[in-house]
């Protein structure tokens, strides 16, 4: 009897430590949702482009590297639910456990729409969890980036699954480090399984078009976002 009594506690404890853990990703990754609508009503005017707006093919503008630390972005991701978070620059702690941003772009991979691969990391629990969901992420799946100078959009095409000493998922052409970019790719790391470093979950996409900052919000998105 005391053995059952036992178990039972120990399955109730660890069901109150998951429900608090839970909890807390869901009230800082709220935070972190707050701040990125911030961050980008400071990036642009919180206009709409026009449904029948076409996405630019020809080459972006030019972006300016960000400070340390400094956000420059905001990814918004349609199928991981109400999903807004800044981007900051730099893999730091402080930036992947910040309540500002959440989301940290490698140093040394492309600024968005720039020929090469832009790195994000996030973390899949913990701090916020903004990527608790990535692996539910669909083939042709869109992903927003937004920066003061464009909107780009992204489009999901496979996940992964590496070891953390796969580095080369985050070389100019995924997974070919001696190969020169000739596209423009995205690249989102995260830990698996969830709690736990043991291994990383990747997501790719490619680049299928691009907006001016000055146009506003892909009416697709703003439509998602029940914006428009």
């Amino acid at each position: 009897m005391l053995g059952e009594l036992l178990l039972t506690l120990g399955v109730l404890a660890l069901g109150y430590a998951g429900w608090q853990f839970a909890l807390a990703d869901a009230v800082m990754g709220e935070r972190q949702q707050q701040a990125a609508q911030a961050f980008a009503a400071e990036l642009g005017p919180t206009i709409v482009a026009p449904v029948d707006a076409q996405l630019r093919t020809d080459e972006p503008p030019a972006e300016s590297a960000a400070a340390e630390g400094a956000s420059f972005a905001v990814m918004y991701i349609p199928r991981l639910g109400e999903f807004e978070r800044a981007v900051g620059e730099g893999t730091s702690r402080a930036v992947l456990d910040s309540l500002e941003q959440g989301l940290a772009h490698y140093s040394d991979s492309a600024l968005p729409g720039e020929l090469g691969n832009v790195a994000i990391a996030g973390h899949r629990n913990g701090q916020g969890g903004p990527f608790t969901h990535l692996d539910e992420m669909r083939i042709g799946d869109r992903i927003y980036v937004q920066t003061s100078e464009a909107w780009y959009v992204y489009e999901f095409r496979n996940h992964e699954y590496v070891a953390p000493t796969g580095v080369g998922v985050v070389a100019p052409v995924p997974q070919q480090p001696q190969t020169p970019a000739d596209g423009r790719y995205l690249t989102i790391t995260t830990c698996n399984p969830e709690w736990s470093p043991a291994g990383r979950l990747i997501a790719y996409a490619t680049m299928v078009g691009w907006q001016s900052a000055a146009e506003g919000m892909p009416a697709e998105l703003a439509q998602t976002l029940g914006r428009a």
